[in-house]
């Protein structure tokens, strides 16, 4: 028989058992669903979160922390051994060829309230000049102004922190004071000590951040806020390069790890998106590994059904090969019915799942808050699920495969039957 005669044939078969083919077709869309939604949603959140780490990120940046490769996170390492980051530090690395700049960060959760709205956020201070130099594309105002040389009582906000809710009720603008607090429990009795800030510019949504410029972020210059936590050390230093090939970061990185003596962490901003995208790869492989296991659990139907037909249809089979039918178009005849239940399946599963896809996503992300004792804004994005090519066309194959593998058994078998057997059969 020709190959359109086989698949024909096949076609019929599957035509004469509606339900049954139905149900066996139901579960490689299931399957293929869930796969699909799994990674469409994955990969929709890799692209968001890496897009907005790369607008926020500076690829020619690096971060100087306290820590070396054994002991890291500042605080642990700086009470073991004494070593902390201090405001002059920058003037030692802004000596370093291939350095262009270095800038301190200090920052502290503090307890801020505008009229009747209060809650906790965390305040950074900053070098403002400095700071918009090396985050020239996120630390943008939507709203005022940001002066290069601010006053003490200036202060720039997140955009979360100027519109929590996302749904245009506005907490604080611009020309609005804040009351910044924190509680210093360093000396005895703790002291609570707090300064009146002016909100002169609100910044544009930044969307997620890692590093650089954040929508929860309240930012204040850095002489301001030295003076209100009574010290001069910084939490890290922002390093601005010349260049940004990986032969000026990884000279840089070595040259300033030397000069403090390993007591500091260099980590490079392409290094973090580096990990990230590496983290969601893993996560992709796992979550297609359990979407798969109901993709198999599809199979192992479909096995059950094309036995169940091989039973039912003995005599047919038996009739076909007396008139003259090969062992090997009988055994085409049952993989061409898998491939044509795996083509169906593979199909509808993928546009199933791009459906569920898009109602999860719309579902589970996007939005922020704001609480009265609690964050002042939290940031929130929105996930537009992507499918790619390669995910399309895996997802088809996969959903072919599995169903020809679990039919190559039940096929094989129809394949030997012997002529007067199979007409003997009741």
């Amino acid at each position: 028989m020709k190959a359109n005669d086989v698949f024909s044939y096949a076609f019929g078969a599957i035509r004469l058992r509606k339900l049954r083919a139905g149900l066996t077709t139901l579960g490689v869309v299931i399957g293929i669903a869930a796969i699909v939604a799994l990674l469409a949603i994955s990969q929709g959140l890799q692209v968001t979160i890496s897009s907005q780490l790369q607008s926020g990120f500076a690829t020619d940046t690096l971060i100087v922390s306290t820590g070396s490769g054994q002991q890291r996170f500042g605080a642990g390492l700086a009470r073991e051994t004494g070593f902390t980051l201090l405001l002059n530090d920058t003037d030692t690395i802004s000596e370093i060829e291939g350095v262009e700049t270095a800038m301190p960060i200090v920052q502290q959760i503090c307890y801020v309230k505008s009229g009747e709205i209060e809650g906790v956020t965390n305040v950074v201070g900053i070098d403002f000049q400095k700071y918009a130099n090396v985050y020239s594309a996120t630390f943008v105002a939507e709203t005022g102004e940001i002066p290069l040389e601010p006053a003490n009582e200036d202060a720039v906000i997140g955009k979360r922190v100027n519109e929590p809710w996302q749904n245009g009720t506005i907490y604080v603008g611009v020309e609005d004071t804040l009351e910044i607090s924190w509680l210093n429990a360093s000396i005895r009795p703790p002291e609570n000590k707090t300064y009146q800030a002016k909100v002169i510019a609100v910044l544009e949504e930044v969307g997620f951040s890692l590093v650089g410029p954040s929508d929860i972020n309240i930012y204040i210059p850095i002489s301001q806020f030295e003076n209100f936590l009574g010290t001069n050390q910084i939490d890290n230093i922002i390093v601005k390069l010349t260049s940004d090939d990986e032969t000026t970061i990884d000279n840089v990185s070595e040259i300033i790890e030397e000069a403090f003596e390993d007591q500091v962490t260099v980590t490079s901003a392409t290094a973090i998106l580096n990990i990230v995208s590496s983290v969601f790869s893993t996560v992709e492989i796992f979550l297609a590994g359990i979407a798969a296991i109901s993709l198999l659990v599809a199979g192992v139907g479909i096995m059950n059904i094309m036995i169940v037909s091989l039973m039912e249809r003995t005599r047919e089979i038996g009739i076909l090969k007396a008139l003259g039918m090969k062992s090997r178009t009988v055994l085409s005849i049952f993989i061409s019915e898998a491939v044509i239940i795996g083509l169906l399946g593979a199909t509808f599963g993928i546009g199933l799942g791009w459906v569920l896809a898009n109602v999860a996503a719309r579902i589970f992300t996007g939005g922020g808050f704001a609480t009265t004792g609690g964050n002042v804004g939290q940031g929130g994005f929105l996930i537009n699920p992507v499918i790619t090519p390669t995910v399309l066309l895996g997802a088809l194959g996969f959903g072919i495969v599995v169903s020809v593998i679990f039919a190559i058994y039940p096929a094989w078998r129809a394949s030997k039957l012997k002529p007067v057997d199979a007409l003997r059969y009741e």
